[in-house]
Parts: C-alpha cells; structure tokens; sequence
C-alpha cells in the first residue's frame, strides 16, 4: 500500500489533521463523485425503470462488498441507515418479553443504550450491565441475548474472546460500529448471531449508510417487524405478499442510489489499498500515538489492538473545541475528562505530531 496515494483521495487533509473517523470517517473525492454523477442521471434522465435496475444492481454490489468486509456472504447483509438501525431490528424481531434478560457493557454507546432502553420500557426485559471484559462470565439462564460492542467506542478495548463459546447457546448481538472496515472481522469465528456496522465510519461512506449481518441460522428465527415494498419477495401479491427468505428483508426501506453509490465507492477506495494493509497500518499508527502520549506523562485508557485512543484531558469539551479551532478533529468523550482520537491508514505521522504539539 502506498499510503501517501490514499491519503491523497481524502480532500480534507489538504488542511485538517483528521482523527475522528470514529464518528465519521473522512470521504473520498470518489465518493462525492459517485453520489454527483447518480443524482445528475436521476435530473437529465427521470427516474423510471433505469433508474430503479440501477438502484438493484448497485444494492446488490453494496451488499457484496460489506459482506467481504465483515467475512459473510451476500444472502446474509441487510443493507440498513446505522449501526443502531440494525441492532433496532434485532431488539424487534427476536420475541424478547417480560423478564427476558439482555446483558450488556457498562460503557456502550447509545445506539444500543437507545434501543434497549426503548425495548425495556415497551416489552419489560430486563437490562443487566457489566464491564465489557467480564461480560462472558456474567451470562446467566435468564440471559436471552448479549448485546455489546466488538470494541468500546469508549475505550478502544476489544470484546473478550469467550464470546465465542457463549454464542453457542445465547444469541450475541455485536455493535461493530468500530469494528467493521477499522479491524479485520470474520463474524463466523467471533461466534455472534447479529453484527451491525455503520457506513459512515471505517468504511468513509455517506451517513444513513450501514449493515446488519444476520447467521443463518438466525434468520427464520428473527420476525421482520416493518416489511415494506423491497423487503417482499412478490410485492405483487397483496396481503399474501411474504418477505425475502435471506437478510433483504430486513434492508432499510428508503437507501438513495447516491448514497448507495458513494458507499460502493467509498469502499472501492479502501479496497484498492488492501484491506489488511489499511487495517495492520492503522492499529500500528494508533499504538504509536498511544505511546507517545504515555511518553509525555498522559494517562491512556486502557486499550486493545484497535484504532481507538482515549485519553485523559481536563476540560476535554474545551479541548476538543480549541483543537478543531486549529484543524485538528477529535472528539471528547460525553461525561468524562477524555477526548478520543481515531487513527486511520490515511492519517500520517504529520497528523499526530500536529496533534501532540498542540496538547
């Protein structure tokens, strides 16, 4: 990989030490292009019968290539808005009720605190919270679903690798919305029934981007609860109309093609570079960061091998506002003293000393 030629696709570096992908990763001119040229078609031609083979055929991509991301196959992506829109879906369509118990970490992010809040009120499951390296041990024979992050939004940290046999006999619900396109995935062998990942992060797609990656075996066993027109198989039949047998039921409703086009696209960039070489480098320029910061007396959070470094800042709201003032984004972490820097393979080591300088 040629790390300057992908840093160069990113237009924002032409000014900004960018390091918030976390939230949402920068966008590649190639996407932006993607999403101009679908729109101008869809103005200069109409939007009849081309545009909708158009729209199937580049859902059909889209789902192929998150499949590659995350080691699943095609018939088992649902193409959704957000990570939380999928892990929504999950909540909705697994018949939890009454005394169900959901463990989940004590440090999640919203989009699955959201979700399982709504579900407790609505549906009366209980919701138990542990700290995430403990969370295996702590399932019980109430436990009827395991929902947490592949790695803390929070800290970096990794999910304990004992999930894996836990999801032999309680279904995982994984928000790998740090996970999918930062680290390799292969869901098959972190054991999960359900990962969700956003588009807009570490895959450097549009927001109201994401998937929903549904285990066979969970599929029939996880109702549909909101199917609209793509998510049937035979929209023609009325009343008799049946969802898809695979993971297109479960797709959002409304994905525009110029969305759906500068994801491809978005992808397509990362693609080019290698995967496992964008990923090895951006661990690697993450530690190097955390490393330097401890080296200056900081207090880093305890981390895994991701592409997360939070770290102790006094006044971190402060911070983080002063800092974007200079072009330096990162963000602060919400009821905490840390801010939180999320390395790329497009960052570069000019990135992280502006960083530190300004510290």
């Amino acid at each position: 990989m040629d790390p300057a030629a992908l840093r160069a696709q990113f237009p924002v570096f032409e000014s900004v030490a960018y390091l918030n992908a976390g939230t949402c990763g920068p966008l590649p001119a190639a996407a932006l292009r993607a999403a101009a040229d679908s729109g101008l078609r869809a103005a200069e031609q109409g939007r009849g019968k081309d545009y909708f083979d158009q729209m199937f055929d580049v859902r059909a991509r889209l789902r192929e290539v998150y499949a590659g991301v995350v080691g699943g196959r095609p018939e088992e992506i649902a193409l959704t808005t957000a990570t939380s829109d999928g892990m929504a879906q999950v909540l909705r369509g697994l018949g939890l009720g009454r005394g169900d118990e959901v463990l989940t970490a004590d440090d999640e992010h919203p989009g699955l605190l959201g979700p399982l809040a709504a579900a407790g009120a609505q549906l009366g499951i209980d919701v138990r919270t542990v700290p995430l390296a403990e969370i295996a041990g702590a399932v019980t024979s109430r436990t009827r679903l395991v929902a947490c992050s592949h790695v803390s939004w929070f800290t970096g940290a990794l999910a304990p690798v004992e999930l894996a046999e836990v999801g032999r006999d309680v279904p995982v619900l994984l928000d790998g919305a740090q996970g999918a396109g930062a680290i390799p995935v292969a869901v098959r062998e972190l054991g999960c029934a359900f990962y969700c990942a956003g588009g807009q992060k570490w895959l450097c797609g549009p927001v109201g981007t994401g998937l929903l990656w549904v285990h066979p075996d969970w599929r029939e066993r996880l109702a549909v609860a909101t199917p609209t027109y793509l998510n049937l198989s035979s929209p023609g039949a009325g009343l008799d109309a049946t969802p898809w047998p695979d993971a297109r039921a479960l797709d959002a409703p409304a994905l525009s093609n110029e969305a759906l086009e500068a994801a491809a696209a978005a992808h397509d960039v990362l693609a080019e570079a290698g995967w496992s070489a964008v990923q090895e480098r951006a661990v690697g320029l993450a530690e190097t960061f955390a490393a330097r910061l401890r080296s200056m007396g900081r207090t880093v959070t305890p981390r895994g091998d991701s592409t997360l470094v939070s770290w102790e800042q006094e006044g971190a709201e402060a911070a983080a506002t002063r800092l974007a003032a200079a072009g330096i984004v990162v963000r602060n972490l919400p009821g905490s003293d840390r801010l939180r820097a999320s390395v790329g393979a497009w960052n570069d080591e000019s990135d992280l000393e502006r960083l530190l300088r300004a510290l």
